[in-house]
């Protein structure tokens, strides 16, 4: 009986040795990960508000696309968090005297997804690939091309001469004409360099079998429900990535996203209802984080239908929208009333301009001037899931519509999911939507040229409100080939007077979006482009 008793408390201290080890491997776990050190393996289940439209990087321009495919794809070269320009698949560049001629150096370690090499062939087959109509493999639109490069290949105002490899591991590029933000061009997301043999493979099917260099490679996509990626096992930057999957879910209401961060079932979460940020804030098994303010949310007019082509209809309703209220309504202090179309952290941001007041009587004068003293009815355009730029884009749309009641605008709201949205807008079908832009390389010419310029109207269009200013556009093509920083600036700042005149926006904000996450998760740096680094993230469990 008393051997019993004795073995029976030998076991209950043997239990709790063990259970006390246990935790302290957890804690050293936790010290080391806080040391530099993080675990490796677990899948992070991030939680979105929309679905991916297509994962073949130069054929999306939509942020819940880009967010998937910048774990897959990487580009020439990267901006990092701090918005400096750093090489990542090339190592170096050089720029002849007559700044025409570009020659990019590569690294000589990469290899795609599928086990085929990284080298100057590849690059060369990808250029081919965006820039000729011809090409067997030109299947999309391609939308960032040509409006950044003056169209494709054969068309007269096309700024590429030509691409070639030097050498296996040497690209040289020859423009027609100078591009001051040439290299930054190669750090934006959509150019992120494919496989060809996998192109070649896939070729229409490419958009849902993408194959990159990324640390993190395709693995399934089951529509509007959840895209699975899975580590590259052979990526070149040792140690990385130290994740084993990211499961990128689809959970259109921010109430509900909130509530699977909540009850564990996802670990990072995006898009919240004013006050969710506090109540992660007060949640102790939590975090947030505030991604840096690099957007800006608008409504933008479609200036060329009636009564939007009137500039003083225009300006009218800039005067009736109380944006500092609906910024504080729906914000809870992570943004900053918008005036102009680039976010003020921005270089070449015009702070002389003076925003239009909040005027209910004097935007009612200006629709009379107009020729519409009684008002008029329309629509308000908007999409059913949150942005970033846009955390709560049905309810901003009901104040709108109150704000406009007041000066006899009679407006219904109408709402689409983002993938349809983004087809409408983009063939013009709205009168007034709302709409926002997060930069993908640090120059204004990312936010002006895309979504403003005269040249972007063809359908389907980038410039949503069809806005053509031949001097506004002169302005943006002059920036493009000067070289002198401070030479653009000016030509920036005169740029946005013609657009705060012109009104072909309502800016609404800039925000410094919330982002909540499990308190187990390390490593995750938000980037302010939302190029977030994926192969660093790490879960401490």
């Amino acid at each position: 009986m008393l051997n019993r008793k004795f073995l029976l408390l030998i076991s209950l201290l043997f239990i709790l040795l063990l259970a006390a080890c246990s935790g302290e491997n957890k804690d050293d776990a936790k010290e080391k990960s806080e040391d530099g050190n993080p675990q490796k393996g677990g899948s992070l289940v991030y939680a979105r508000g929309a679905d991916s439209i297509g994962l073949d990087p130069i054929n999306i321009i939509d942020g819940e696309s880009i967010r998937v495919t910048h774990a897959i794809f990487e580009t020439l070269f990267e901006y990092d968090k701090d918005l400096e320009l750093q090489p990542k698949l090339a190592k170096s560049y050089d720029t002849a005297e007559d700044g025409l001629t570009w020659t990019i150096h590569l690294r000589d370690d990469i290899k795609f997804h599928d086990g085929t090499d990284f080298n100057a062939d590849a690059v060369v087959f990808n250029f081919d690939r965006w820039m000729d109509p011809e090409n067997p493999h030109h299947i999309g639109d391609f939308p960032y091309y040509p409006f950044l490069y003056g169209g494709f290949k054969g068309d007269p105002d096309h700024k590429i001469d030509y691409v070639k490899a030097v050498d296996n591991l040497t690209v040289e590029i020859k423009l027609k004409e100078k591009l001051a933000p040439f290299i930054s061009f190669l750090a934006i997301p959509m150019f992120g360099i494919a496989s060809p043999d996998a192109i070649i493979e896939y070729n229409e099917k490419f958009y849902e079998n993408p194959v990159g260099t990324g640390p993190f490679e395709f693995e399934s996509w089951t529509r509007n429900d959840k895209i699975v990626l899975k580590a590259n096992e052979n990526y070149y930057i040792e140690d990385k990535p130290l994740l084993d999957k990211i499961i990128f879910t689809v959970i259109p209401d921010n109430s509900s996203r909130l509530n699977v961060l909540l009850t564990g079932e996802a670990d990072i979460i995006d898009g919240m209802n004013p006050g969710d940020a506090d109540t992660v804030e007060a949640d102790g098994t939590l975090q947030l984080i505030k991604r840096p303010s690099f957007n800006t949310g608008y409504m933008v007019f479609n200036t060329q239908i009636a009564p939007f082509d009137n500039v003083k209809v225009r300006q009218a309703i800039n005067m009736a929208v109380d944006k500092e209220s609906l910024v504080d309504a729906f914000y809870n202090g992570y943004a900053e009333v918008a005036k102009n179309p680039i976010p003020s952290s921005l270089w070449g941001y015009n702070d002389d301009i003076v925003d239009y007041p909040y005027d209910v009587e004097k935007a009612k004068e200006l629709l009379t001037e107009a020729g519409y003293p009684e008002g008029f009815k329309t629509k308000i355009w908007t999409m059913s899931n949150p942005r970033p730029y846009m955390p709560q884009p049905l309810k901003i749309a009901e104040v709108m519509q109150a704000n406009l009641k007041a000066i006899g605008i009679d407006a219904e709201i109408e709402s689409y999911e983002w993938s349809t949205y983004l087809e409408k807008t983009g063939n013009g079908e709205h009168t007034m939507a709302m709409f926002g832009w997060t930069g993908v390389m640090a120059d204004p010419d990312n936010f002006l040229y895309p979504n403003l310029s005269s040249t972007n109207t063809e359908k389907p269009a980038s410039n949503r409100s069809f806005y053509e200013n031949e001097e506004f556009t002169s302005l943006l093509e002059q920036a493009r080939v000067t070289f002198d920083h401070e030479e653009r600036i000016n030509l920036y700042k005169e740029a946005q007077e013609i657009f705060h005149e012109d009104v072909p926006w309502l800016p609404i904000a800039n925000t410094t979006s919330p982002i909540g996450l499990a308190d187990y998760v390390g490593g995750f740096e938000a980037h302010p482009m939302e190029n977030d680094d994926y192969a660093k993230i790490y879960l401490n469990q």
